[in-house]
């Protein structure tokens, strides 16, 4: 099965197997030259099948094996996010709310609360913020700026849009007593930043990946935020960074 997507302001061609990755990107869809083509194959599927065996095994617990076609639908974002490094974009984990037509990336380890924290922006904000990606967005670090797209691979709940913003603030989200936010150096947040980057396995484009972290490092402001999921949290969080 064959359909044309733009995501991240590149058309793409996906050839899949199965069709639950086209309706899942059904948002996307668009006509026109393909920037870049993806396609899917069994051996794309089992690298997902092993991927998920060895993350259970590290974490020691039973693993869950989703279905082939949920397995090519992850298949399809690895290479979409590997050939996308050619457009000086790659795919980061995070939750990104906009406010006034800026974004503001919020990064911690699964479990942490990062979509329940963009959902108090939400409620403290109202229509003044807009969630860009809830989950796995795309950033673009071209040396002229940065610039965070919505996907359709946009979380659980998804909820996301397919528009483009600046990106002004990453914040690196940690669960504390109080809420309190500080601004942090590129070297205080760079571990955390590659952990939370897409690291791909070939060497060449682990190369250009780090490269636009360095961008995005040196591109944006940082900051480090505790807090503890009350709606002070999103005042707190929204004026240090505003």
């Amino acid at each position: 099965m064959t359909g044309l997507y733009r995501i991240a302001g590149k058309v793409i061609e996906v050839r899949s197997i199965y069709s639950r990755v086209h309706e899942y990107c059904r948002d996307y869809r668009f006509d026109g030259t393909p920037d870049l083509t993806v396609a899917v194959s069994q051996e794309d599927i089992g690298y997902e099948r092993e991927r998920e065996r060895a993350a259970a095994l590290l974490e020691g617990r039973q693993p869950y094996i989703p279905a082939e076609d949920s397995l090519e639908e992850l298949a399809v974002y690895r290479k979409i996010a590997e050939g996308m490094l050619e457009y000086d974009t790659f795919l980061f984990h995070g939750s990104c709310v906009a406010v006034n037509g800026e974004g503001y990336l919020f990064t911690a380890s699964s479990g942490t609360g990062k979509s329940t924290h963009t959902a108090l922006w939400r409620k403290l904000l109202g229509d003044r913020a807009v969630m860009v990606n809830d989950d796995k967005p795309l950033i673009r670090a071209d040396g002229s700026g940065v610039t965070v797209f919505g996907t359709p691979y946009n979380g659980k709940h998804r909820l996301g849009a397919d528009i483009a913003v600046p990106l002004k603030a990453v914040c690196l989200l940690e669960r504390a007593p109080e809420n309190t936010i500080v601004p942090v150096t590129r070297d205080e947040a760079y571990v955390r930043l590659v952990q939370q980057t897409y690291r791909p396995a070939e060497p060449v484009l682990m190369m250009k990946t780090m490269k636009l972290i360095d961008r995005l490092a040196d591109g944006v402001k940082l900051y480090r935020l505790g807090c503890n999921m009350d709606i002070e949290a999103a005042a707190v969080a929204y004026e240090g960074m505003k």
